[in-house]
């Protein structure tokens, strides 16, 4: 596997995103286990989670506390594994979202990670989303106070606008290790932030990175229309075919050509799924191949947070 840089260390050129193996859908324990191991047997050294990654009201950490158990029941050498976590959203359990971002409650957040992680020190510790409610200099100023504590290694934030990550930058004194937003070739609005980022040799981690690959959208009565109206995804298929391998591959591969700053963190619910995933890392793309796909028009360029 591929490294890139993330803070002060290297990373794995993908990551996991753990989130399906504890909200809805979930698969059950075993499964979610084997599909860490599988990433961990891929080369994969970054697992991303979130203490608001979980489905019921009453688990507040269900997926941090899944990957320290993963991490632990692992037959091999896990010194090298960054588990990157989120403070600052919650899930009351109906399916919604919450988000507070006051330096208290991340201070908390952190503390209870760390506990359920196992560690003294979170290798890296995000923001998951501004608080609309909080002004974003205190909320980041909480992780200034956590790196100076040595309770975080890393300081990373999530959802995000190229202004909060100048502010955000400039509050942490240049310790801003890593943005986390979503960019996907159906959602591409954050381009403005990877370049920033590449800028300011931050890591760009996109989430839900794969949207809009599915084939499912090439398919059905409606399949010819949204070819007409959008080209943003059959290439993604064709060069897939060209390759023999998976469009899923391909567009994780585009990902990683855009710039040497993005480390895209797919989410698996099998290891079939985070197996192919961590392939992509060896798939080379003519420039021909990159500038079809990035010219491809997109679906929707709206915002979405997590």
């Amino acid at each position: 596997m591929r490294a890139r840089r993330l803070g002060d260390v290297h990373v794995s050129a993908i990551g996991l995103g753990a989130m399906p193996l504890s909200v809805e859908g979930r698969p059950d324990e075993d499964a979610a286990v084997a599909t860490i191991h599988a990433a961990l047997d891929a080369g994969v050294t970054l697992i991303d989670t979130a203490d608001s990654y979980h489905w019921h009201a009453d688990e507040t950490g269900h997926n941090e506390s899944l990957v320290a158990r993963a991490l632990t029941r692992y037959g091999g050498d896990t010194a090298s594994v960054l588990v990157a976590t989120k403070g600052g959203r919650g899930r009351p359990g109906d399916g919604s979202w919450t988000v507070t971002g006051t330096p208290e409650h991340l201070k908390n957040a952190c503390d209870a990670s760390r506990r359920r992680l196992g560690v003294d020190t979170l290798g890296l510790y995000q923001l998951h989303k501004p608080d609309p409610q909080v002004p974003w200099a205190e909320s980041v100023g909480a992780l200034a106070e956590l790196l100076d504590a040595g309770k975080i290694r890393a300081a990373g934030i999530s959802n995000v606008d190229a202004d909060q990550i100048r502010e955000a930058h400039a509050v942490l004194g240049g310790r801003l290790a890593s943005v986390q937003n979503r960019f996907s070739p159906e959602v591409r609005d954050s381009a403005p932030e990877l370049r920033l980022c590449e800028e300011l040799g931050v890591a760009f981690l996109p989430w839900s990175p794969l949207g809009g690959i599915s084939r499912s959208v090439l398919e059905g009565p409606a399949a010819d229309d949204r070819r007409r109206a959008h080209g943003v995804y059959e290439p993604f298929h064709e060069i897939a075919r060209d390759h023999g391998v998976s469009p899923q591959r391909v567009c994780l591969a585009w990902l990683l050509a855009l710039s040497p700053a993005v480390i895209p963190i797919p989410g698996a619910r099998r290891t079939a799924s985070i197996r192919d995933s961590a392939a992509a890392a060896d798939l080379v793309l003519s420039a021909e191949e990159i500038a079809r796909l990035t010219s491809a028009t997109p679906f929707d360029e709206r915002r979405v947070t997590r």
